[in-house]
């Protein structure tokens, strides 16, 4: 299916991309096909893959002005363009779940939460400097040479994206040894948030990469890690967004498939990352523990931002439609319009739940806009806070049952979405 793309032009405020007009071109076809639903699903995939992967790139620019010039200034364009480069990503996490391919793939930018004292210094006294679970608790990378890794010893003198990739990501079989990715990144640039449940985020200085001003020491080491952890992203978006390309392995994966079975593909990904996902792991459980370290953006507290971005890839997926960093809306084929030529009313109903989510995850941005930031809205007494938090949660849920409803409708077989505890089974969150 051709894509037919019309620039429009945007604005950039802080993390979110928003259209200052608007001009979009509608697929011709008034036909709609179970085909050219998920054909046109893998288009938005190539689009969302690229655009995280240019986003990423203009964070490598951004993070080269700083080394060159390590300022408060440079160090906050580097993390606005942390930030921006989100918005594309958090949207493709809708492919998670029913994409073998994404899925096996996504620990590597993605992987979250982190013991962040594998990579750098730490404050003992909020982070502690040992583990029972992972012996490279406090390896701190930056300061070392070596470590002993899997009972070897790495050589760690010199830091490249293939140490990171091959020695240091998940090493000794720890999930939480994230060495890799965005919040690897997102570590260097802001440093650990040590403010708790109350306001503000990391607050690591730019001398941290000073070479002639060095604070907290190895400024150099640290600069070497933060090139190699970007240029690594880098290269794991560039697979992606080629493996969706026309002959590339996941969109080869999908439509090798019956136009039903790339339906509940679809519906796969958007019921799990409604439900399990985020309404669960990443939402419900740090509510229930009131625990920050439960923050999917727990450095920088751009949480709001990458929980808005979450929801709006279901719903894109669901209408659609992508509205591209370059200002171009791609519009096609939709999972909306298939179900509304069945029941009119099923479709209305799951625009009316997808548009409930979004205002319940309008209402976190706008309240972290005036300093009450996720981390703070899920603070122990905080009562209003907790209910804006578990009305989102809420919205998921009930956005859920409609995606279920909509399976069931279209008569899909086999599709299991994804549970999690903190909804499902609340006591053992707390075994």
């Amino acid at each position: 299916m051709k894509r037919l793309l019309t620039p429009v032009a945007i604005c950039i405020t802080g993390a979110m991309l928003a259209a200052c007009s608007s001009s979009t071109v509608k697929n011709e076809s008034s036909e709609v096909t179970a085909d050219s639903v998920v054909v046109h699903y893998a288009d938005i995939a190539e689009a969302v893959y690229s655009d995280s992967l240019t986003t990423a790139q203009t964070l490598r620019s951004s993070i080269d002005a700083l080394l060159n010039n390590p300022t408060e200034q440079t160090l906050k364009a580097a993390r606005t363009a942390w930030i921006a480069a989100r918005v594309p990503y958090q949207q493709s996490e809708v492919y998670r779940f029913g994409n073998a391919i994404v899925d096996d793939w996504e620990g590597k930018v993605n992987a979250w939460p982190l013991d962040e004292g594998l990579i750098d210094y730490v404050s003992k006294d909020s982070y502690g400097s040992e583990s029972d679970l992972n012996p490279l608790y406090a390896a701190n990378v930056i300061s070392s040479k070596s470590l002993m890794i899997g009972g070897q010893k790495v050589d760690t003198s010199e830091i490249t994206p293939e140490l990171i990739a091959e020695s240091l990501q998940e090493a000794d079989g720890v999930e939480a040894n994230v060495a890799s990715g965005y919040h690897a990144i997102e570590f260097l640039l802001w440093g650990q948030d040590l403010h708790g449940t109350n306001p503000g985020a990391g607050e690591r200085p730019a001398t941290d990469f000073d070479l002639n001003n060095c604070t907290n020491g190895n400024c150099d080491r640290r600069r070497d890690y933060l090139v190699a952890a970007t240029d690594l992203l880098i290269s794991d978006l560039e697979e992606m967004a080629n493996n969706w390309k026309v002959g590339g392995d996941a969109r080869v994966a999908l439509l090798e498939q019956s136009p039903e079975e790339g339906l509940s593909t679809i519906l796969t990904g958007m019921g799990s990352l409604a439900y399990g996902e985020l309404g669960g792991e990443r939402t419900k459980l740090g509510l229930m523990l009131h625990d920050p370290e439960e923050e999917h953006d727990c450095f920088s507290d751009n949480t709001h931002w990458s929980h808005y971005y979450d929801a709006k890839g279901i719903k894109n997926v669901y209408l659609g439609e992508y509205h591209r960093v370059d200002g171009s809306w791609l519009k096609g084929a939709s999972l909306s319009k298939l179900v509304a030529t069945q029941n009119p009313e099923l479709d209305s109903e799951m625009q009316q739940k997808l548009n409930n989510t979004e205002a319940a995850a309008q209402a976190m941005v706008d309240a972290a806009s005036q300093g009450q930031t996720f981390d703070v809205l899920i603070a122990m007494n905080n009562t209003k806070g907790n209910q804006l938090i578990q009305t989102f949660v809420d919205s998921l849920v009930d956005e859920t049952r409609t995606t279920e409803s909509i399976i069931h409708q279209l008569d899909l077989q086999g599709i299991a979405l994804e549970g999690s505890d903190s909804l499902d089974n609340p006591s053992a969150v707390f075994e």
